[in-house]
């Protein structure tokens, strides 16, 4: 079935903020199959459109969705942003929380690469030292084995001392 685009314009908008309706809702209360509107909403965000998916409350919102919030109200002043969140029924304050975390997101990579190249490091470090300690094993290991086969060969020619004695 083919629907105008009005009408379909006007069903999005209810699933925006500040209405944030759900799909169920919607489809029962405009007498359209849900996996239409499912197909709605997706071509909407395909188009840049920000429709929440879960979640009515703003602060439960995806990532995704926080982010095309930040985009959308990136070029604004104040006095654009506050309108942009009134009519979406968020408060600047989410916005610009929001923004905040998407400048420092990439603070938070740069200090965790850092703790890796330190742990790695130190693993390379702990690497090298248990190295050297199994390479001195091996040498007192093989000393070893070379003084006990000389006195197998000294005990061979010579016969034990306790031979002598008797």
């Amino acid at each position: 079935m083919c629907y105008p685009a009005e009408r379909k314009e006007a069903i999005l908008k209810k699933m925006a903020p500040p209405m944030n309706m759900t799909i169920p809702e919607l489809a029962e209360q405009e007498g359209i199959t849900a996996t239409t509107l499912y197909n709605w909403r997706k071509q909407a965000r395909a188009r840049g459109q920000v429709l929440p998916s879960r979640s009515t409350q703003p602060d439960q919102w995806t990532s995704q969705e926080k982010f095309q919030i930040v985009l959308e109200t990136a070029p604004m002043n104040e006095a654009e942003v506050s309108a942009y969140c009134r009519e979406r029924g968020l408060y600047p304050e989410q916005v610009e929380a929001w923004r905040d975390a998407c400048m420092n997101a990439n603070d938070d990579a740069a200090a965790q690469a850092k703790q890796l190249r330190q742990a790695r490091k130190a693993e390379q470090k702990r690497l090298r030292k248990l190295e050297h300690e199994l390479h001195r094993k091996d040498k007192a290991l093989a000393e070893t084995a070379a003084l006990l086969a000389l006195s197998k060969m000294a005990e061979a020619i010579w016969g034990t001392t306790n031979d002598e004695d008797d």
